[in-house]
């Protein structure tokens, strides 16, 4: 009897640090590439559009007569 039920603590003890473990560093997949050149087209848009809302500020700016 006390054998079975030292068993069963390892067996539950060893199942709570199996399932307390660190996870796996997620692993490359063939979506990898595509997943980076969007990152990096939305990287590109944003430079894009804070060039134009510039520009458009500008504009603005100077067809009111603004000093700047």
């Amino acid at each position: 009897m006390g054998l079975a039920k030292i068993s069963t603590l390892l067996l539950a003890f060893s199942f709570t640090c199996a399932a307390c473990s660190a996870p796996e560093p997620p692993k490359k997949t063939v979506f990898d590439p595509m997943t980076q050149q969007l990152g990096k087209a939305r990287a590109v848009q944003g430079a894009v559009d804070a060039n134009s809302a510039a520009t458009r500020k500008a504009v603005d700016g100077e067809d009111r007569g603004d000093n700047q």
